[in-house]
């Protein structure tokens, strides 16, 4: 039988193991399998430690019988056999009920499977999966010179399964090197000094020592790099094939009553980035930009530019924001600065300006319908709104740029939705104001364009962060809230932020935002703090007197819209929210932020909220509430958010306490993504360099078409609904 990479495992490994496989490990393909690398490796004489397991741990270990021993149970019928197995550094007890195990003799070493329990204080399994290396096949006599892969796996599929499964594959057809088609060019593997692939594979799941496995290693991270970067200039480059429609500045229109209208005068960053989204608008290529800015530094005020010559041009421009919060003040901003210009058609209208029309999912009946006209007739230019603008009833005149507001509340598909709605593809902005890592940029954002404002406008009074330890410094909460008590007597106001909202909603009440932010303090910590609980606490505490108010996700847009207002006209002192708050909400007077729990907070979160006060000419202050003590790993954390608003090194440190699968998964809308070695921390260099690589290949006049056996392992990475702009590149 020929076995090729594509061949289902059903025919190689037997129907019975290729459903485990395929049903626990999602593995359906020899190509699956091959990829299937071990998470760690063991040795005989470098054993695992049994003392570092904990109960309700799932794991494999491998250790040597010590003892064994059976009896009848005295409760009910039948044997009881308790087996005592050690690592040197630990034991624990192997425990069958009516089952003995002949093999399971002192001396004998086995890989041992299964879920830790406790009886009587001592660590055991019951009745766990095993393998013993009694060197009575020639696998056994594998185990025993090489070092053991371990593989990640289930309590269906367990690591030795995998193992003998790979073996049977390694052997299969006449070994690897017919099996694997080395898809790198050569004079590639030799410039970068990689092994073959098929040596690398053979190195990665039977290795003899660390060196092979460090060799291995490196050469599979190059090919994920390499076919990621391959997928991601292909994009690219399909993008710059789409037919466009130019959208060139108009002189005395819309962008120039814009610039008349600004309060303030550009900074340089702002200018150069408004120059370069103004070329590329003037092309008939679609525009495919990222635009990453630090907290404040103006990059709305850049869309709205972009956004103003494109209705110059004659074409409709598309905000599409995370929350009907942010919808509706960019809406209420916008409207402000044209003035007239924003409501042509009304009575007090400029003929020659357009209209700003907010379309988001809590209009009532009559106002949707009215805004959907405006929208489909063209008479609307530009149109703000949130997941509200993705919904098949919304049709434009002429779509000519979308720009997307916090692009990480975002997926690809998302995105590509909002894009189909141009009759032919529109420009696409995405902006974001969580700095992004080079990595994560060659990565997650490979298929845009990048541009960076780190100017922020003069003028600001810039913030500074402390930490609060509560358990280490008790005193200093009231100390905070003096001081915000303090600020607000100087006629600022100020936020407090909690990571959820209250009430007696049980367990549906989660954080409207959770960030996942890790945490060494265990799971049976108190619940978050809320809002509803901490208004009621602050106005019969510490802050009685003030005038408070919420603002939460649980309120109607009326509600919300009418606690925003009330903020920004100064009629309240403190609003108590939750992390509806973090993007994008503009309020220059307010001068302070508590952030109750900011150990639940990410990184990047916990600079976003921060970059909510201070936005004015006063100093802004940030405090960060917590539990947890300053020696631990969140509280030293959040002591570097505090040390630096530097948002491009807190982008690194967010990466660096964040599961890498979970930003690469995104950028993968979930799928398999190909990427298992790869690390955006450790490898920089090597994806840069494998994005040189890539751009120079798709460079030639025929791009992989000398090159099949890249190609088929980009088709392999791509998802069905991206076949089409693979085929075109």
């Amino acid at each position: 039988m020929a076995v090729t990479l594509e061949t289902p495992l059903a025919r190689v490994l037997g129907a019975r193991t290729a459903k485990g496989m395929a049903e626990s490990l999602n593995l359906h393909t020899v190509r699956h399998l091959l990829r299937h690398y071990p998470r760690r490796y063991a040795r005989r004489g470098e054993m695992a430690r049994l003392d570092d397991l904990q109960q309700g741990d799932r794991v494999t270990i491998l250790a040597q019988v010590r003892n064994v021993s059976s009896r009848r149970m005295r409760q009910r019928h039948g044997t009881i056999t308790e087996v005592t197995v050690g690592d040197g550094a630990g034991s624990m007890k192997l425990v069958f009920f009516n089952h003995k195990h002949a093999r399971l003799e002192p001396g004998v070493w086995g890989l041992f499977a299964g879920t830790v329990g406790k009886y009587q204080g001592q660590l055991q399994f019951t009745h766990p999966d095993m393998h013993l290396l009694t060197g009575g096949d020639d696998s056994d006599d594998d185990w025993a010179r090489e070092m053991v892969p371990i593989y990640p796996a289930t309590k269906d599929v367990s690591s030795w399964v995998i193992q003998k499964s790979v073996k049977l594959l390694l052997g299969a057809s006449g070994g690897l090197s017919e099996l694997v088609e080395d898809p790198l060019p050569e004079e590639m593997r030799t410039r970068h000094g990689l092994p073959w692939l098929h040596a690398a594979l053979l190195d990665i799941h039977r290795p003899t020592s660390p060196e092979d496995v460090e060799r291995a290693r490196h050469r599979l991270k190059w090919d994920e790099a390499l076919i990621l970067q391959l997928t991601l200039a292909a994009r690219r480059r399909a993008a710059a094939l789409e037919p466009g429609t130019a959208r060139p500045r108009r002189p005395g229109g819309l962008l120039d009553a814009v610039d008349a209208a600004l309060p303030f005068e550009l900074t340089e960053g702002q200018r150069a980035v408004g120059e370069e989204l103004a070329a590329e608008l003037d092309r008939d290529q679609p525009m495919h930009r990222l635009l990453q800015g630090e907290v404040g530094s103006g990059k709305t005020v850049v869309a709205l530019r972009a956004m103003a010559q494109v209705v110059d041009a004659g074409g409709q421009a598309a905000l599409l924001a995370p929350t009907e919060v942010l919808a509706a003040q960019h809406a209420r901003g916008i409207r402000q600065l044209l003035g007239p210009l924003g409501r042509a058609g009304e009575l007090d209208g400029d003929p020659d300006g357009t209209r700003v029309t907010l379309l988001t999912g809590s209009l009532k009946a009559a106002a949707r319908r009215a805004a959907l006209a405006e929208v489909a007739d063209g008479s609307a230019g530009i149109v703000i709104g949130t997941h509200a603008l993705l919904q098949e009833t919304v049709a434009f005149a002429d779509l000519g740029l979308v720009v997307i507001d916090e692009q990480h509340r975002f997926g690809v598909e998302q995105r590509d939705a909002l894009r189909a709605k141009g009759s032919r593809p529109p420009h696409v902005l995405v902006m974001t104001a969580t700095p992004i890592p080079r990595t994560v940029a060659m990565t997650v954002y490979g298929d845009l364009e990048i541009s960076t404002l780190r100017q922020l406008p003069s003028g600001r009074g810039g913030v500074a962060s402390s930490v609060v330890p509560i358990q280490d410094k008790p005193a200093w909460l009231d100390r905070a809230w003096a001081r915000l008590r303090e600020e607000v007597a100087a006629g600022r106001q100020a936020y407090v932020v909690c990571p959820r909202i209250g009430d007696e909603t049980g367990p549906d009440d989660e954080p409207e935002d959770a960030d996942g932010a890790p945490d060494d303090r265990g799971a049976d910590r108190r619940p978050p703090l809320a809002v509803l609980d901490v208004a009621e606490m602050l106005r019969a505490g510490p802050l009685a007197g003030l005038r408070l108010d919420l603002l939460h996700g649980r309120m109607t847009p009326e509600e919300k819209d009418a606690a925003m207002q009330a903020f920004a006209a100064g009629e309240t002192d403190v609003l108590v929210a939750t992390t509806v708050v973090e993007v994008g909400v503009d309020v220059p007077n307010a001068t302070v932020m508590v952030v109750m729990d900011a150990d639940r907070f990410g990184v990047s979160q916990l600079h976003q909220l921060r970059g909510r006060v201070a936005r004015g000419r006063h100093q802004g202050l940030c405090l960060l509430v917590t539990e947890v003590s300053l020696a631990s790993s969140t509280g030293q954390r959040l002591a570097a958010v505090a040390a630096t608003s530097d948002g491009f090194e807190l982008a690194r440190l967010d990466l660096e306490t964040r599961r890498e699968g979970d930003i690469l998964g995104a950028a993968q809308s979930g799928r398999r993504s190909g990427v298992r070695m790869l690390s955006l921390l450790e490898d920089e260099q090597l994806i840069a360099a494998a994005r040189a690589e890539a751009t120079a290949l798709l460079d030639t006049e025929r791009g992989l078409a000398d090159h099949p056996g890249l190609a088929a392992e980009v088709a392999a990475l791509a998802t069905d609904d991206r076949a089409e702009w693979l085929e075109k590149a």
